[in-house]
């Protein structure tokens, strides 16, 4: 191959660039597309080191188990993370009902000054935290009914996934394994066909344990990751969020890039084809 037709190969190369778009999530453009917990952590200022660290712009909190304010006598989240510089995202963890998930979703709205933002989780039972998906499905369409913005936990079902998406939630969360398990992607078939049939974001949440975890996440083609406990019961919080950043980027990267494709046998990394002897 002559020169001239190497520079235009590279020219073509660089033609095909791929231009990420960013995880927008009710009106509002988001860089990073990590979102952390803030349960677990030893303290508020262990959280916020965490939460600098992953390069995260929400953190997600359980308003029956953070105080936001709701007890004046006790120090207070917002006092330690700004709500100016972070999204507050309140969830309804520890709930089993529609009935009190809606209710928690509208005492968030009341402490955080109208607030419309939520994530939505309604738990089967204490032992497995596995998602009620059918209280769930009557929660998220209360609350889009009632003007919220609802990022839904939910099965790695895909049909339920749609069934959501048709309710109104803006973005569908399907499990990678059990909350707290550490497990991983233990499905990554299923999140593969959530996310053929997805036309709103889609973030795996629940289950990751170390960072390959939420890089095989973003490499099927998910649109972010939500994690907890695998930042905050690390050895090193800091250490583990600065991993799970790096783990987002390139896994985002490598989805975006198109990988090799699987083959049964060998295949030379240089071929003999063309070869000059």
């Amino acid at each position: 191959m002559s020169i001239s037709a190497l520079s235009e190969s590279w020219k073509a190369a660089m033609s095909n660039n791929i231009v990420d778009k960013p995880l927008n999530l009710a009106g509002k453009t988001y860089n990073s597309r990590l979102i952390i917990g803030s349960g677990k952590y030893r303290d508020f200022q262990e959280n916020l080191i965490a939460l600098e660290k992953s390069g995260a712009e929400i953190i997600t909190v359980a308003i029956r188990r953070v105080n936001l304010g709701q007890n004046s006598e006790e120090p207070s989240l917002l006092d330690v993370i700004s709500p100016e510089k972070y999204t507050i995202l309140p969830n309804t963890a520890g709930c089993y009902t529609a009935k009190d998930a809606v209710r928690t979703c509208q005492m968030a709205r009341e402490l955080l000054d109208g607030h419309k933002l939520v994530k939505l989780e309604v738990l089967g039972d204490q032992k497995t935290l596995y998602p009620n998906v059918t209280e769930t499905l009557i929660a998220a369409e209360q609350l889009v009914k009632d003007g919220f913005d609802v990022m839904v936990y939910t099965s790695d079902d895909p049909l339920m996934a749609i069934r959501l998406e048709e309710a109104g939630c803006l973005a569908v969360m399907p499990l990678g394994a059990p909350i707290g398990s550490g497990l991983g992607i233990r499905n990554p078939l299923n999140i593969r066909l959530i996310l053929e049939n997805a036309k709103v974001p889609i973030i795996v949440d629940a289950g990751v344990g170390v960072a390959s975890d939420a890089s095989i996440a973003m490499e099927l083609g998910c649109d972010g990751v939500l994690m907890n406990t695998a930042i905050a019961e690390a050895k090193n919080p800091a250490l583990m969020a600065s991993a799970m950043k790096k783990a987002i980027e390139s896994g985002r990267e490598a989805f975006l890039a198109g990988r090799m494709p699987r083959r049964l046998y060998a295949s030379a990394s240089s071929p003999i084809d063309g070869a000059f002897f």
